[in-house]
């Protein structure tokens, strides 16, 4: 069975083809490196890492780009508010390149946790003004944008369609944004390729419109031709990405080389927790660490994204992350009985299993059915070194570390806490979220008395036993 993807471009699922040879090329959207990601960024990211490993399981060979924005994403996807790497860096009181260069750190720290591969490719903005100087330039020729006193703007009347991802009526889109009235802007949507910076603005670059720093689209239009080439495969991220970001990054191509520049655009759809939107304001933006402290495990999220299609919502609850963290210990469990049994299975049983797993990960990353044949395997009654081998192989599309199963059970041992234990953590995890230092500092005196010393830091609280 060929391998399908839904394309948002086509609204349609098809086989899918290279454009050249038996390379497939990938652009995914990356983080803006300005705070913590959270888990319902990860999603995105696993999602990514599961499209991976699905290729090159079908004898792929990848170049995939994946960018780190560290300038130029203003908090709002319509050019308003600050650059996010300029009101973090005031915010903490420190340099922007300083926080840019911590938080990316973090961010492929929490990636390894997560035993997601890494791209072929890594782009930092800020190491492309020159390339996004030169595309600007190009549309500015090719008369696809103006200036005002605030910067260079994309003329969108100049497209023969806009938008083509969202398929919505371009008055509904302008109607339904945040959008202020900008007269020199010659339409409203029009967005900012490039921007005019304020004295006191600090990451800017001398352009021949003075200094100034890019918008937010035009670094993966620059980055994506550069590595890539006007055309490529595949283009990744998450869904809020399509009515703007993603919209004005084919425009932007369009202007420039009159192509749309990928075959296929793939969207994971959101993580929502206890049923609603996860915000800040909420306290409910939980990392990889505050999981940690409820004694979930970063792969126990992984597999815990394999409940739900990438295409649909997946709500997080921590009851279903406890029972996720379960689920990944009964696989180990599972995969270490057949592994230490030498019972013989026929070859044809193997094969049917193995048929049945291409065709639910070649139908759009069918994960959740994928993972259903996993089980079906992990629980026969039959136990067999093939069925070790045979989870073994699932595992390169998986990426649950299944070999170092015996390793994982032993740290557990280790770490596991009294149920006593894990609800104090959790009243002080909450007491620290409504920012109730009173009660969190007494909470942690109790959990001394009881023999746990607790560690607050930036990536979040560790429990040691004294």
């Amino acid at each position: 069975m060929g391998l399908k993807l839904y394309n948002t471009l086509t609204r349609d699922k098809s086989e899918f083809k290279p454009l050249k040879g038996n390379e497939v090329r990938i652009y995914s959207c990356g983080p803006t490196v300005y705070s913590y990601a959270h888990i319902g960024n990860f999603r995105a990211y696993v999602f990514m890492d599961t499209l991976r490993r699905v290729l090159k399981y079908n004898g792929y060979e990848l170049k995939h780009v994946m960018n780190i924005t560290d300038v130029g994403h203003l908090e709002s996807d319509a050019d308003e508010g600050e650059d996010k790497m300029e009101k973090a860096a005031r915010k903490e009181n420190k340099d922007p390149y300083e926080i840019a260069n911590y938080y990316t750190e973090i961010f492929f720290r929490d990636m390894g946790r997560l035993n997601i591969e890494r791209p072929e490719i890594i782009a930092k903005a800020t190491d492309h003004i020159s390339d996004m100087l030169k595309f600007v330039e190009e549309l500015i020729a090719n008369g696809y944008a103006y200036e005002t006193s605030k910067g260079i703007y994309f003329d969108i009347s100049k497209l023969d369609k806009y938008p083509v991802l969202s398929n919505r009526k371009l008055d509904d889109q302008i109607a339904g944004a945040r959008v202020d009235v900008d007269t020199e802007k010659r339409n409203p949507y029009d967005f900012a390729l490039w921007i005019k910076a304020p004295e006191n603005h600090i990451m800017k670059w001398e352009s021949p419109w003075g200094l100034s720093y890019p918008g937010w689209h035009i670094e993966c239009s620059a980055m994506g031709r550069k590595y890539l080439g006007e055309e490529f495969d595949i283009h990744t991220g998450g869904v809020d990405h399509i009515p703007t970001h993603h919209e004005n990054e084919i425009a932007q191509s369009k202007g420039a080389t009159g192509k749309i520049p990928a075959k296929t655009w793939m969207h994971v759809e959101f993580l929502q927790v206890d049923g609603g939107k996860m915000s800040k304001s909420l306290g409910n933006t939980y990392t990889l660490d505050t999981l940690k402290e409820h004694g979930i495990e970063p792969l126990a999220y992984k597999i815990f994204c394999y409940t739900a299609h990438y295409r649909t919502k997946l709500n997080f609850t921590f009851e279903g992350a406890m029972s996720a963290q379960k689920s990944i210990n009964r696989l180990r469990e599972g995969y270490l009985n057949h592994l230490e049994s030498k019972q013989e299975v026929p070859q044809s049983t193997i094969e049917q299993y193995e048929q049945r797993f291409l065709e639910a990960i070649n139908d759009d990353l069918n994960m959740p059915l994928a993972m259903g044949i996993v089980w079906e395997v992990v629980r026969n009654e039959v136990k067999s070194e093939q069925y070790a081998k045979l989870l073994e192989k699932f595992d390169e599309v998986l990426g649950l570390d299944i070999k170092n199963s015996k390793k994982y059970l032993l740290e557990q041992e280790k770490i596991e806490l009294p149920e006593e234990i894990k609800q104090l953590v959790e009243k002080r995890t909450l007491a620290r979220q409504n920012k109730d230092w009173a009660l969190s500092d007494k909470i942690r005196d109790e959990l001394k008395e009881k023999g746990y010393n607790v560690k607050d830091s930036k990536e979040g609280m560790t429990i040691e036993k004294i």
